[in-house]
């Protein structure tokens, strides 16, 4: 049953993307995130709909009578460049065939991303993007957080197999991003009903998170927690909702997950942690002896006996900053944190310049809360290899389009008064001229 509704969902709206390829972006965002072909049994666990669903979408992009213009700000040509450039780190990479089969996989997300700006033009578009991803993830944070309350704590909160979000951690990681986004609809939405229900999504969401058992996840939620609350225009209700959470977490949650917790303090003495580190030292001496880094997959058996400080503790990386620096040198390194710099840039610029005007308070509270994401995803993601999640690019390009969207509509409001002034002066004209 599952497998036949997802596949009349994707094939239903098809059409309705071939002629609104922004219907395509969402479509594929929702495969993408929620992977709810993966939640099947049968035939539809195998079919390739998000391949589909991207092939429509640049087609319907192609042929739509819409104008399309790139948005060509500082943040889309350094994402630019750093494309070329893992082109370029996949040229001279240890491991050739790895390499080129993973910049497949990123280069098609990256085509997705940049569709982004060409077909969500306006705020309804952007808003339509945002509840998309936010129900997608959402989906697994309201069932995680249950789960979590059910089970007493005593099991993982994970997402479905064969996914990006298909582990602990990386689910984790990816409800933390999700949390400010749900805040941001709670912000904009009038209906009492839908309001509620996204506070209490907030908090099980916020449980579902705890309730992965990540510990990266944990420092990413104490350290959010508090740009959080900082960045809140509502900082009671903010409080609330955190002292909610943890109340719950504190009544739930089993002695095992309190000693898990703890060996964040005892690294030194944790297997896991030691492989870690060994792992960024391996990062560190490959991108010190190449200038392009060991390129995708670099983090194999021989690499640690060549760079590592202990070559036979092989470990994933299981940090964003030494998996670009790893597999990209520090150019790669230099050309991403930038990209990160000049987005949170854009996101305080269109909050200094929004926040006091009612009119363009959904710009200041989607910025604020897309650097609480920002800053959600820095700090778990230090704990986690995932420099190459299309949430985390996608984010960016939310913060993007609204500093985009919001100076669009402000030329278009002085344009609309400007051409009032003429009408107005016309009207006076005649009349003086009778």
């Amino acid at each position: 049953m599952r497998d036949l509704f997802v596949t009349l969902v994707v094939f239903g709206l098809i059409p309705m993307a071939l002629s609104r390829p922004y219907v395509g972006l969402y479509l594929y965002s929702w495969l993408s995130y929620m992977n709810p072909h993966r939640l099947a049994w049968g035939f539809a666990t195998s079919m390739p709909f998000a391949y589909i669903v991207a092939i429509t979408t640049i087609v319907s992009v192609f042929t739509s009578k819409e104008p399309k213009r790139m948005p060509w700000t500082r943040e889309m040509t350094v994402l630019s460049m750093y494309i070329v450039w893992m082109l370029v780190t996949t040229y001279f990479a240890l491991y050739s065939n790895l390499a080129s089969e993973q910049l497949l996989k990123v280069i098609k997300i990256q085509i997705m991303i940049f569709l982004t700006p060409l077909v969500i033009t306006n705020r309804q578009r952007l808003n339509g993007l945002i509840w998309t991803i936010t129900l997608s993830l959402g989906f697994y944070g309201i069932k995680g957080g249950i789960f979590t309350i059910l089970k007493g704590g005593a099991f993982r909160v994970q997402g479905p197999p064969g996914t990006f979000i298909a582990g602990n951690n990386e689910m984790a990681l990816a409800l933390l991003m999700t949390i400010p986004l749900i805040r941001y609809l709670h912000l904009q939405e009038t209906r009492k009903w839908l309001k509620q229900g996204l506070g209490a999504a907030m908090v099980l969401t916020i449980i579902a998170t705890i309730g992965s058992q990540s510990r990266g996840a944990l420092v990413g939620a104490t350290v959010m927690g508090f740009i959080f609350w900082m960045k809140s225009r509502n900082k009671f209700f903010t409080s609330v909702m955190i002292t909610a959470a943890i109340g719950i977490v504190a009544l739930v949650m089993p002695q095992e997950w309190y000693d898990r917790m703890s060996t964040i303090q005892t690294y030194d003495q944790d297997a896991s942690a030691l492989g870690r580190i060994n792992a960024w030292w391996t990062a560190w001496n490959v991108a010190n002896a190449r200038v392009t880094g060991g390129g995708f997959e670099m983090f194999q058996y021989q690499t640690f006996h060549a760079y590592a400080p202990e070559p036979f503790r092989v470990h994933d990386v299981h940090s964003v900053y030494f998996e670009v620096l790893g597999e990209h040198g520090f150019i790669g390194l230099g050309l991403w944190l930038l990209l990160v710099l000049l987005t949170w840039r854009t996101g305080s610029w269109v909050i200094k310049n929004a926040k006091r005007d009612p009119g363009k308070k959904w710009a200041a509270d989607l910025a604020a809360m897309g650097q609480v994401s920002m800053v959600g995803f820095g700090v778990a993601g230090a704990f986690l290899g995932l420099s190459n999640f299309d949430l985390f690019y996608h984010l960016l390009m939310i913060i993007i389009l609204t500093k985009v969207i919001l100076l669009k509509e402000e030329a278009q409001a002085i344009s609309a008064l400007n051409l009032s002034k003429v009408e107005t002066q016309t009207n006076s004209e005649l009349t003086t001229t009778r």
